[in-house]
């Protein structure tokens, strides 16, 4: 038996007496997934300032119980979400945004197909009892990177900012239930 098994199961039976419980991690009550290509993902920004990670900072601030999955993927096109989508959207969730992009033009696509995907997206998601938003803006010159395709650190704000009102409308249904199941029994 190694050292390191032998400590841990020590510690472990140590806890067990004691009495001592580990709090579960508990989960978000709401999930919002947004699904898109590079500047959902965070190209040139990373991760962390993306406009998902900042949307859900933003609605956490205002009280609400949720996680925002990043599931933006670089180079995706609307066919790539689509293909993708249930696989990224997990049961449970309550909102989508899907922030489309240019890819489809930019690789050979067609404003018909892209339109049509969003098209078949959004049905897919309400059959699904998921309700979406599509964010497809035109951002002024100054919200974009060098290259003249991916968002700025504020761009990113911006478009968080911009989906607050729309989130909150949107999952209001949900978060009064969430306060209702909440309410101390009278």
């Amino acid at each position: 038996m190694n050292r390191v098994g032998t400590i841990l199961r020590a510690c472990l039976s140590a806890l067990a007496l004691t009495g001592a419980t580990v709090p579960a991690a508990r989960a978000a009550a709401l999930t919002v997934v947004a699904v898109g290509a590079s500047n959902t993902s965070g190209w040139g920004v990373g991760e962390a300032a993306a406009y998902p990670a900042r949307l859900e900072a933003l609605l956490r601030e205002r009280g609400l119980d949720l996680r925002v999955i990043n599931a933006g993927r670089p180079f995706d096109t609307t066919s790539g979400m689509l293909g993708r989508l249930d696989a990224v959207v997990p049961e449970g969730t309550r909102l989508v945004v899907l922030q489309p992009g240019a890819n489809d033009l930019r690789f050979f696509g067609t404003r018909e197909r892209r339109t049509a995907n969003i098209a078949a997206m959004v049905a897919r998601l309400t059959e699904r009892g998921i309700a979406s938003i599509v964010y497809d803006p035109v951002f002024p010159r100054e919200s974009y990177q060098w290259d003249g395709i991916h968002i700025t650190r504020e761009g990113h704000a911006r478009i968080a900012e911009e989906l607050v009102p729309q989130v909150v409308a949107a999952l209001k249904p949900s978060t009064e239930a969430a306060k209702q199941r909440k309410a101390p029994p009278r």
